[in-house]
């Protein structure tokens, strides 16, 4: 039995809240963006942001592959195995793709941590990869400062239902498949400020997969989707819009909430990961109060999916998102509409 810890006191930062901003994202990649063209049966690369890459395989049928990782955002290490997998995993739902396969990454402080405890987090790796019928091939481990943990996954797509996230269309109708606050809540956590009542919402939600993606890219008029992660909401959307050449409306009211963030937001249980989004994405906000400019760029760990479909596929989405116990989901947040500028803007409403 491995004494207990709390793991988040080992990382400076927490999930995918640990990524680069994506203004420095965008230096860093800077005249190295790739394009399809470089390979006959690439069919998506880096040059759009999605969330995986996808192969040609010849057969109507594409190979998708992604990896994610990053330090804790929980304190228990087989929650945290759980949660950086279902994230991981979720790059190929929001592809629209089946996982098959998946490869584990692994850094570890082993002057600070115990073996054994990385061993838990394994074991909530292989708890999650069970339930999304994933096979946990092996892996690769170095010794870090810090505890990092996350997957490089493979999955497979018809072709004809790969889903990206720059081909959404004007007059689509926007749908966000889980509530947000994951950041806001961690780091009311880490302080000591989160209220009893409240521990666990956020864990519940992040080891939640998004396997309902399989099924909505089947459904004709779904354009478009992305998974919401460390970007935050208004950050995916961004990308969503830019790619697309729209404009997007939000109604922060649809928006669904894990619980009442004011409470956090005014002890001021703010993620340096919502800073620095807004550094990259605020100029692209309207009139805004500073509560729903907190909101919106929270960065999410395994967060929903954003779907963008056409107002006749609407329904067949809902019924969908029924069936998947995502009754509460139903109610679009938000629209697209035509961009007359370079630059897309997100209204809110």
């Amino acid at each position: 039995m491995t004494e207990k810890i709390r793991l988040t006191q080992y990382s400076h930062g927490a999930g995918c809240g640990c990524k680069l901003s994506p203004a420095v994202l965008g230096k860093i990649l800077a005249n190295q963006q790739s394009s399809p063209d470089e390979h006959e049966r690439l069919l998506v690369g880096n040059d759009s942001s999605d969330d995986a890459g996808a192969y040609d395989l010849g057969n109507g049928t594409a190979l998708l592959t992604t990896t994610d990782f990053f330090m804790p955002i929980v304190d228990d290490p087989f929650e945290f195995g759980r949660i950086a997998s279902a994230n991981a995993i979720s790059d190929i739902y929001a592809m629209g793709g089946n996982p098959v396969m998946a490869i584990a990454i692994l850094g570890w402080p082993v002057d600070k941590i115990e073996p054994e405890v990385a061993g838990e987090v394994i074991a909530g790796a292989r708890s999650i990869c069970a339930e999304a019928g994933v096979a946990l091939a092996g892996g690769h481990s170095i010794d870090s400062p810090e505890p990092i943990f996350g997957l490089s996954v493979n999955g497979l797509v018809d072709i004809k239902n790969l889903k990206r996230n720059d081909s959404a269309k004007a007059a689509d109708v926007l749908f966000l498949t889980k509530a947000v606050g994951i950041g806001i809540l961690s780091t009311a956590e880490k302080r000591g400020l989160l209220k009893d009542e409240h521990k666990g919402i956020g864990a519940r939600s992040m080891m939640q997969l998004n396997s309902v993606g399989a099924q909505l890219a089947k459904i004709e008029g779904v354009n478009a989707m992305t998974d919401v992660t460390g970007f935050g909401l208004l950050g995916h959307l961004g990308e969503m819009a830019e790619g697309s050449e729209l404009n997007a409306t939000i109604n922060v009211d649809k928006v669904k909430l894990l619980t009442d963030l004011d409470y956090y937001l005014e002890k001021g249980a703010i993620p340096g990961g919502t800073k620095r989004n807004l550094e990259s994405y605020n100029h692209r906000l309207g009139k805004i109060s500073d509560r729903n400019r907190w909101v919106l760029a929270d960065p999410q760990t395994s967060g929903g999916l954003l779907i963008s479909v056409s107002p006749h596929g609407v329904k067949e989405v809902q019924k969908t998102l029924v069936k998947a116990g995502l009754d509460s989901h139903t109610e679009p947040i938000g629209t697209l509409s035509r961009s007359q500028s370079a630059e897309p803007r997100i209204n809110v409403v």
